[in-house]
């Protein structure tokens, strides 16, 4: 990169220079203002630039807690992220896929290939009888056939419901369940840290008792897998002799295009509801603007396809933009801590998005993994997850872009679609820990529990007021109640984060954390209540409680308060451990079990996990007179105490 990005003033925030402004793909500050007085025309604007068969004829409508964008409009996610593409950059690289070293060589779709293979795999699909709204699971791991497959499903208006291939086979039966999907596309197995992981026979229990009719199985390692005859289809076999034209369905702006299972408060994860036209807009939108996407950007997301960021921000906005977007099998390292760096320095990647979790674990592993590679290719960076602290932020900054790029500090959720907070390149400024200002056209502030807008510096709740941005949810799947009570309950006709949060004089937001009881594990959403439904599976556990601890390394780790029936005994701790890693994952696992006779409860029998958080941080507890057992945190707070 030729000349200074950057602009550091006294204040401690940062700017871009006039270079940046002039490059980016958005500089005026205008559009601040114009677009939260009128964010209709705002996001009426953006969504012109995509392909729409038909044009919407009414751009918004809400019916709360429900609201509706481009109504009557016609469009198609395939379409936009490939066909409308192939003239002016048919052979240009879409995707360049790295293997986890040494399993496989450097694999490069160009749109023209991507566009050809998520045809076939669209027509594969109609040929196992897949029609428009049915819904097919998706459990793969970050190899291309995970995007085709993404894209296939949109191109015939099939809903997909992408599952983290991490996922235990009891996570991944659920969701299948409670999408009642129809096919499962998964693969022989991955290679993780250089082990075979065995995808396969956790897909073969997960589908027993579903209404799963086909399994798409893609050869990734090769190895002998059981196949059931009729039911299950190796992907290569049916992509043989499948046709490689697929005429996209023409969608209502409105329909369904995923469903992505997200932790809530009551144990059970809850399907997020996404459509397709305000959806592919607000991707493109904060693609194009939050990351200054040009075309010759290689763009890497390092999230995992199986989170909301890598359905964003891994496939659609990328591709929706016609970038290049990099996506890599393996851990980030393994098979040493360099891996990450020698792929940016060998495919000169230029936009760097991700987690404050990877940054602070590579802060911790020293700087000469990184000092051995040339990052100069690199022109912003971003990150996603969770709140990034000062420190890290500064790590990442300095070493990582070498003091001269712009860090966009992202705020959003699952339910959100896409970014709703952060600054851009062209405008900044960037400030450590602080995520930024609402992105154009979305109307994000900070109420108090009266309802009313806080003061600068004043902590409260993050909200959303309408019109709401057109990426939103539109429901939780087949619970209709539980999204009116999680997300509209709190302030009448408002949507609810659950995020708290306070902005400087200037409307920056800084996020503080959740204000419910969901962790952030690694910037993974994990819920308390779903860790505690694993926990209490054991035979021997009579009551739990989890809260989350603060980690330097992964934002928060899970800790578990627990009761037994019995007497404790050897080996019960690594029991309770392995029943949360088959209930849901490695993510879940407690990083400590303390095992205790109470919990703090008030007088109708609710745990005061505040209070245990408290404990844990050693913070002071306050007023326990009216607890019914008050005794109890004298008790865990001694136990906490020997144990460290």
């Amino acid at each position: 990169m030729v000349g200074e990005v950057w602009v550091k003033r006294e204040d401690g925030k940062f700017w871009p220079s006039e270079e940046m402004k002039k490059k980016a793909n958005i500089s005026d500050e205008s559009i601040y203002e114009k677009s939260y007085e009128d964010p209709i025309s705002f996001w009426e604007k953006m969504a012109g630039e995509l392909h729409w068969f038909e044009k919407w004829s009414k751009p918004y409508e809400e019916n709360m807690p429900y609201f509706k964008w481009f109504i009557g409009g016609k469009i198609n996610m395939s379409y936009n992220c490939l066909d409308r593409h192939l003239d002016e950059r048919g052979d240009k690289p879409a995707i360049i896929w790295e293997p986890e070293p040494p399993h496989g060589e450097t694999r490069v779709l160009t749109y023209r290939e991507l566009y050809k293979e998520v045809n076939k795999f669209a027509n594969v699909l109609k040929s196992l009888g897949v029609k428009k709204g049915d819904r097919v699971g998706i459990y793969l791991p970050m190899i291309p056939e995970v995007q085709i497959a993404m894209l296939a499903c949109a191109r015939i208006g099939a809903v997909h419901t992408v599952v983290f291939s991490a996922f235990s086979s009891e996570s991944l039966k659920h969701r299948l369940v409670d999408s009642n999907a129809k096919v499962l596309i998964t693969a022989d197995g991955y290679y993780r840290r250089g082990k075979v992981e065995d995808l396969k026979s956790k897909a073969d229990k997960a589908v027993e008792g579903t209404e799963v009719e086909h399994v798409v199985v893609v050869r990734r390692i090769g190895s002998d897998v059981n196949m059931v005859e009729g039911r299950d289809h190796f992907w290569d076999e049916l992509m043989e002799n499948a046709e490689d034209f697929c005429e996209p369905e023409v969608m209502e702006s409105e329909d369904p295009l995923f469903i992505l299972y997200t932790s809530g408060t009551t144990g059970k994860p809850k399907g997020i509801i996404h459509e397709t036209g305000g959806y592919a807009t607000q991707a493109y939108t904060t693609t194009k603007f939050i990351f200054d996407v040009h075309d010759d950007d290689i763009f890497w997301c390092t999230a995992d396809i199986g989170w909301v960021t890598g359905h964003t921000y891994a496939c659609y906005g990328p591709l929706l933009n016609g970038a290049t977007l990099l996506t890599y099998e393996g851990a980030p390292d393994y098979p040493d801590p360099g891996v990450w760096w020698s792929i940016i320095e060998k495919h000169k990647v230029t936009i760097f998005y991700t987690a404050p979790t990877a940054i602070r674990m590579f802060e911790r592993l020293g700087e000469e993994w990184i000092d051995k590679y040339d990052l100069s290719s690199l022109r912003i960076l971003g990150s996603v997850g969770e709140p990034i602290g000062e420190e890290a932020w500064m790590w990442f900054f300095e070493k990582i872009g070498g003091g001269r790029c712009p860090i966009v500090d992202t705020w959003w959720q699952t339910e959100t679609g896409g970014i709703l907070i952060s600054s851009l390149p062209g405008i900044g400024p960037f400030i450590p820990t602080f995520a930024g200002r609402p992105f154009p056209g979305v109307r994000m502030t900070i109420l108090n529990e009266n309802g009313e807008e806080t003061k600068p510096n004043e902590e409260g709740y993050l909200v959303q007021k309408s019109p709401f941005a057109p990426g939103m949810l539109r429901g939780v799947f087949g619970n209709p109640e539980k999204y009116k009570e999680e997300y509209w309950s709190k302030f009448e006709g408002i949507y609810y984060t659950s995020d708290g949060a306070y902005k400087d004089e200037d409307g920056n937001i800084r996020i503080i954390g959740r204000l419910d009881d969901v962790m952030k594990v690694a910037g993974h959403r994990l819920s308390t209540a779903e860790v505690e439904d694993a926990i209490t599976k054991h035979p021997d556990v009579a009551e739990c409680a989890v809260v989350p601890r603060p980690d330097k390394i992964k934002g928060e780790v899970p800790v578990a308060f627990v009761i037994l029936k019995g007497d404790y005994r050897e080996g019960l701790e690594n029991e309770i451990k392995d029943i949360v890693r088959k209930e849901i994952g490695p993510t879940a696992t407690p990083a400590e079990i303390y095992f205790v006779d109470d919990v703090p409860k008030t007088r109708s029998g609710k745990i005061m996990r505040r209070i245990l958080k408290k404990l844990l941080r050693g913070e002071d507890v306050g007023d326990i007179t009216t607890l019914k057992n008050p005794e109890s945190v004298a008790a865990i707070k001694e136990k906490i105490s020997k144990t460290e």
